[in-house]
């Protein structure tokens, strides 16, 4: 991508941080502004502080896939852009190269998730909207699934309830548009269709990025073999008082250590490539597995 000249080959024959083209301070670093390309074949185009990537710059991998953003001792870190190979895309916050902060991911099929994140995982508040059907889910999300209070929210009705595995569980209510509430409650059968199994969805365990904690989080198995079951009690005229209570942002401390905006004296030169995130694809395969059962349809509701 940029044409090395004879004393750059020499360079990356004997520098296995790659061909450089840039600004350098007096100890020789890569400091300012700079072009790199690295010895695996991505391309770094941005801002150095003592041989890091440090402030604005675009990373480009050789498989296609790009972030462009704010780097902190060449750590993806504040707020920045990924872009997948597969069409999908992250806007938003990050730390220590993980998605965490509030950011925005947009779906090859044209769903949106928007809300908080927690090293890599939809954690906190946050709504997801499928495009397909144009229903919003929006509530509390833990490592991934949706857990606790929240609503789905349909084009002439909604419901308001409380999740468990990424599927509705417990008292509830439907709202609708001629200002009525049916009431009741969800609760979870064996799907007639699956095989009767007692097994639960294993965890993709797949190699992390985070360098700061011993024990990374992982998201709770999900049922299978099981769908929500609406039960109707009553009906009853439009009485906020009567509602489930709304979702709440998590009371949780910052677990990642923060890494200082500066140009620190104690950076020294260690450039290299970044190991390209997998979670681009795999990650939301078994999320679409349950996203059927999420969805209550309005022809389980039996009106007086």
């Amino acid at each position: 991508m940029y044409p090395a000249t004879l004393g750059e080959r020499g360079e990356e024959e004997a520098n296995p941080l790659g061909v450089y083209e840039g600004e350098r301070n007096d100890r020789g670093e890569r400091h300012g502004y700079g072009k790199a390309l690295l010895p695996n074949g991505d391309v770094y185009v941005g801002r150095y502080c003592k041989g890091l990537r440090h402030g604005k710059g675009l990373y480009v991998f050789k498989i296609g896939a790009r972030y462009d953003g704010e780097w902190r001792q060449s750590f993806k870190y504040g707020q920045g852009t990924f872009w997948y190979p597969d069409g999908t895309r992250y806007e938003g916050e990050w730390r220590r190269d993980t998605k965490y902060g509030f950011g925005v991911y947009y779906y090859a099929n044209g769903d949106i998730y928007e809300g908080s994140w927690k090293k890599n995982f939809r954690h906190g508040m946050g709504s997801y909207l499928y495009a397909d059907t144009n229903t919003k889910f929006m509530g509390t999300w833990i490592v991934d699934r949706m857990q606790g209070p929240g609503q789905l929210i349909h084009p002439r009705h909604r419901f308001h309830g409380f999740w468990e595995l990424n599927l509705p569980y417990g008292r509830g209510c439907f709202t609708f548009e001629n200002a009525c509430m049916q009431h009741g409650h969800y609760v979870h059968v064996n799907d007639p269709e699956v095989v009767e199994t007692t097994q639960v969805e294993t965890i993709d365990e797949r190699p992390t990025e985070e360098k700061s904690e011993a024990q990374p989080l992982k998201p709770s198995p999900l049922k299978k073999g099981v769908i929500p079951l609406w039960r109707a009690r009553c009906i009853t005229p439009y009485n906020p008082d009567l509602l489930p209570p709304e979702p709440v942002p998590l009371q949780e401390e910052v677990s990642l250590d923060s890494i200082v905006d500066k140009c620190s004296e104690e950076l020294s030169e260690r450039e290299q490539y970044l190991k390209y995130p997998g979670e681009y694809r795999g990650e939301e395969e078994e999320y679409y597995e349950e996203i059927d059962h999420v969805r209550p349809s309005i022809e389980t509701i039996q009106e007086k």
